[in-house]
């Protein structure tokens, strides 16, 4: 009878739903470029590597409001590669979330996934994953995308 007691308060544990520490957060944010430099590759048609700081608004899916901020790097052959860098997005009470994100631009569109490096406030030590997918727009000069986070906390 031990056994059983044991084997089923252990099933218990394993069937526990996610501790406390962990959190999805979907969001979809529009982002407009501040600053963009971009440079030919000499001798390569259409070649060229652009670096960026960007600032977006971000809508949560539960009505919160943030804001996002973030350095980028590509390399384009006639407009589509991959890119990478470092996105901060800033909440209503003061905490943050830092994510390195690496993906591909292809015909216009982004995507590609984030490793959550660091937070603040009640993200602080926060760690995790996440993706992101542009969406097609006709806003001028911005970028909207949907993004979700896999945030741990410890």
């Amino acid at each position: 009878m031990r056994f059983s007691l044991a084997a089923l308060a252990l099933s218990g544990l394993l069937a526990a739903p996610a501790s406390a520490g962990e959190q999805v957060i979907e969001f979809r944010y529009v982002i407009h470029p501040l600053e963009v430099k971009t440079f030919e590759v000499p001798n390569i048609e259409g070649q060229t590597m652009v670096m960026g700081k960007v600032f977006g608004v971000v809508a949560f899916k539960d009505g919160r409001v943030g804001t996002k901020e973030f350095i980028y790097q590509a390399e384009l052959l006639k407009g589509d590669g991959p890119l990478h860098g470092f996105s901060t997005y800033r909440f209503e009470d003061g905490s943050s979330i830092t994510a390195s994100f690496a993906g591909e631009i292809k015909g216009g569109q982004r995507h590609g996934v984030y490793a959550i490096l660091s937070g603040t406030g009640i993200y602080a030590n926060a760690t995790g994953t996440g993706t992101f997918e542009s969406l097609p727009s006709k806003l001028e000069g911005a970028t909207i995308l949907n993004t979700k986070l896999n945030v741990k906390t410890p």
